[in-house]
C-alpha cells in the first residue's frame, strides 16, 4: 500500500474556509468531469446518516473553479427512488445552486466489470461513474449496526446501481474491497461535521464533532475514524478483509492537521437485539438472502416487525 495522508481539521470558522485549505493540501490537479458520490442512507435529511447538504454546496462550488463538470450520484435505497431521497434531503438544491448537477445511479446505463480471483464474478457499474476523471468519496463517520462501523469504504457500496444490491451482503467483504480497488477514489471527504453512534446507519444517535477528514486513501480514512471513535478497525471484517488483501500497515498513514488525541472519543457501539441478530444470520447464506429480500413487500413487512418489537423492547 502506498504512502496515504489523512488530514483532521476541525472547523474554526465556516466549512468552505476549511474545505478550501484541504483541497490546496492535497493538490487536486484540473479535470474536466469529476464525480461525486456522497452518502445518502435516507430520503431526508438526517444529521450524522446524511452527508452535510452544506458541505457538498461549498465542494461542488470549489471544485467548480477548475472542472467542466462536477456531478453528485447516488443509487436508489431498497425502498425510496434516489431521486426523491435527492429532493427530500436538500441534497439537489444544494448541489443545482452551487452550479453541479445530480443523477440517479439507478437510471444511468451500466458496464460489466469482470474480477479475477474473487468469490463474486462481476459487478455492474454505472457508466457515468466509470467515465469520470476522478471520483471523490464524501461520506459520513458513523457506527453501523450489521458492520459496527460506516465510512469511506462503506460508501461505494451505494455506487451499485440495483437497489437489490442487498442480495450481495453475503460477500460484502469482498463486493467493497473490489469496488475500492476499482473505483480508487483520488480524493475522500470524511463528513465528521455531526457523526452518529449506536444504531448507525439511521438510526443512532448524532455526535457533534466539527470535524472534516481528507485523504488521498479511502481505506486509510476509515483506519483513521475507527481510531476517533475508540474502535479497533482489525474486529470490522470488510476493513480487516482489506488490510489482508492490500498488505496494508499502519505505518503507511501520514496524519496531519488535529491530533487524533485531541478528539477522540469513545462511540457507543451498535445494540445487537434479536432484530439485528436474525438479519445477520440471513446475510451469511446467499440463498435466504434472495429468498427473504426477493420483494418490496418482505423488506416492508421486515422492517414494521423490527420497528414493533423495538418499541416493546422500550416499554420493558
Amino acid at each position: 500500500m502506498k504512502q496515504s495522508t489523512v488530514e483532521i481539521a476541525q472547523i474554526r470558522g465556516s466549512i468552505v474556509e476549511t474545505l478550501e485549505k484541504s483541497l490546496k493540501n492535497f493538490g487536486l490537479q484540473k479535470k474536466k468531469r469529476i464525480f461525486i458520490k456522497p452518502n445518502i442512507s435516507a430520503p431526508e435529511y438526517l444529521p450524522g446518516a446524511v452527508t452535510t447538504p452544506r458541505l457538498l454546496y461549498d465542494l461542488v462550488s470549489l471544485l467548480r473553479d477548475s472542472a467542466e463538470e462536477v456531478i453528485v450520484g447516488e443509487s436508489d435505497g431498497y425502498n425510496y427512488s434516489c431521486r426523491s431521497a435527492l429532493k427530500g434531503t436538500g441534497i439537489e438544491t444544494a448541489v443545482k445552486k452551487a452550479g453541479g448537477t445530480v443523477v440517479n445511479l439507478s437510471e444511468d446505463k451500466v458496464v460489466q466489470v469482470k474480477l479475477k480471483d474473487s468469490a463474486v464474478k462481476e459487478l455492474f457499474l454505472p457508466k457515468t461513474l466509470l467515465d469520470a476523471d476522478s471520483i471523490i468519496d464524501v461520506p459520513v463517520m458513523k457506527t453501523h449496526e450489521y458492520k459496527i462501523y460506516s465510512g469511506a469504504i462503506k460508501n461505494l457500496f451505494g455506487c451499485i446501481p440495483d437497489n437489490r444490491r442487498i442480495f450481495l451482503h453475503p460477500h460484502l467483504n469482498e463486493v467493497l474491497f473490489q469496488l475500492h480497488s476499482i473505483l480508487s477514489p483520488e480524493l475522500t471527504v470524511m463528513d465528521a461535521i455531526v457523526a452518529m453512534e449506536g444504531n448507525g446507519p439511521t438510526k443512532g444517535k448524532p455526535v457533534k464533532l466539527n470535524l472534516i477528514l481528507t485523504s488521498n486513501n479511502a481505506f486509510a480514512v476509515d483506519i483513521t475514524a475507527t481510531k476517533l471513535m475508540g474502535l479497533n478497525w482489525r474486529e470490522i471484517d470488510y476493513l480487516n478483509h482489506i488490510a489482508q488483501k492490500t498488505g496494508f500497515q499502519e505505518e503507511d498513514i501520514a496524519l496531519t492537521g488535529c491530533s487524533l488525541s485531541d478528539f477522540s472519543r469513545k462511540f457507543e457501539l451498535p445494540r445487537i437485539d434479536l432484530a439485528v441478530e436474525a438479519q445477520l444470520r440471513i446475510y451469511r447464506s446467499p440463498l435466504l438472502t434472495k429468498v427473504l429480500f426477493c420483494s418490496l413487500g418482505v423488506v416492508k413487512l421486515f422492517q414494521t416487525a423490527t420497528v414493533a418489537y423495538r418499541k416493546l423492547r422500550v416499554g420493558d
